[in-house]
C-alpha cells in the first residue's frame, strides 16, 4: 500500500468533498480517502498494483479540481 498526500487547487465547499470522496471509494484499488477541506489536500491509501498516481490524479482532474503536487 502506497499513501500519498495531493494538494488540490481549490476545494470550496462541503459538497466538494462529498463529490471527491464520493469517486474515489468507488475506485478500485483505494483502501483509504480523506478530503481536508481547510488545507484543499486529499490523503489516499492505495494498492499500486491496482491503480497509479497519476490515474488517481487524472480522476480528481476529471472532477474538476486541479491536482497542483503531491507528497
Amino acid at each position: 500500500m502506497i499513501k500519498k498526500t495531493y494538494q488540490l487547487e481549490t476545494v470550496s465547499c462541503p459538497s466538494c468533498i462529498a463529490k471527491i470522496e464520493g469517486m474515489l471509494k468507488k475506485t478500485q484499488g483505494i483502501n483509504e480517502s480523506e478530503v481536508l477541506f481547510n488545507t484543499s489536500r486529499v490523503r489516499v491509501t492505495f494498492d499500486e498494483t491496482m491503480i497509479e498516481s497519476d490515474a488517481i490524479k487524472s480522476k480528481i482532474g476529471k472532477l474538476g479540481y486541479k491536482v497542483l503536487g503531491e507528497k
